[in-house]
Formats: structure tokens, sequence, C-alpha cells
């Protein structure tokens, strides 16, 4: 029996409820987990976070094997539940801890996360230039269970959560038919 080899990719997207099912749904993820990084407080709280104090922003850390999904198509993935343009937050969830960025586990997640920003930004897909960081990866520290597959332990608000947020809307128009491409892969 060979073990199978695994990798780390860790994405900031807003609401972290949002960003567990897309990358749930892909083949050659094995686990996905909401919390927070990036910042400078030591086992931050759920509260503690959201006062835009601790430096941490909400996140999800994707444990996947590359021989099924590469960095690459996680990336795609991303790119296509966020609003990469927008500086101050993610729909109507403001302010630095629902911002967005990549954080990079070595040099290989790195080098692909500019390239791919770099032709995001090129393509003319949006109207302004794309702001989404490239960070080194930092201490990742899991939210609180509740918060763990909320979108499915609670479906009802996760949907009417993504609708109302103007999430879904706006991927729709920037995303539409690509994503059920995406998805077929």
């Amino acid at each position: 029996m060979t073990e199978e080899r695994t990798e780390l990719a860790t994405f900031a997207g807003g609401c972290f409820w949002c960003m567990e099912k897309p990358f749930k749904e892909t083949a050659g993820v094995i686990r996905v987990v909401s919390g927070y990084t990036g910042g400078h407080k030591e086992n931050p709280t759920y509260e503690e976070v959201c006062t835009h104090r601790t430096g941490h922003l909400e996140a999800v850390q994707i444990t996947f094997n590359p021989a099924e999904a590469s960095f690459a198509k996680l990336l795609d993935i991303f790119w296509q539940q966020i609003d990469p343009t927008d500086e101050e937050g993610q729909f109507f969830d403001r302010g630095s801890s629902y911002q967005t960025a990549i954080f990079y586990h070595n040099d290989e997640q790195k080098r692909i996360a500019e390239a791919s920003k770099k032709a995001l930004n090129e393509s003319g897909r949006f109207p302004k230039p794309i702001a989404t960081r490239i960070l080194p990866a930092a201490t990742f520290y899991p939210a609180e269970d509740y918060h763990q597959e909320y979108y499915a332990r609670n479906p009802l608000h996760y949907n009417m959560y993504r609708q109302a947020s103007g999430r879904d809307a706006f991927i729709n128009k920037y995303w539409g038919k690509e994503l059920c491409q995406i998805k077929s892969r």
C-alpha cells in the first residue's frame, strides 16, 4: 500500500462559511477547515477576530492530494468564489478580517499564485485591479466547531446568507458558465 502524498493550501475569501463547500466538492480534496490566519493574536476566538484587531483573516485550510487536485485548480476555484478587486472585505462582510489573500506554503505555490493573479489582472474580466494579497503561510488556528461545515449543518441559513450577501449574484455575473466547467474537471 502506498502512502498518499498531501499538501496544504490556505485561502482567505471573506466569510469562511462560503469558502468550505466549493473545495469540499472537489475531487482530490481530503479536508477543509475553517479558521483564522495571518495575524498576531495566538489562539484567537471568532469574537476577537471580528473586532478586526487581531490581524487575522477568516480563511480555509485545505488538505489535498496534488495528484488529483493541483494547486492551480484550487486557485481557479478560489478566484471564482470572491470579488478579487475588493480591498475592504467581501460583499456585505466588511473589515480587515474579511479581506482576501492566498497564503502560500512553498516557493512553487507562490510562483503559481503570482502567475495566476497576473493572468487574472491581464484578462480584463474585472473593471478594477486585483487586490487579493499573496502572503507566506502563517500559523493557522481552526475556528470553533460550530463554524466547521456550516453549509452542511445549516443549509437554509447558509443559502440565505450567500444569496443576501451578494456573493452568488457576483459569481454568476463574472463567472457564470466557467463555474460549470470548473466543477466538471
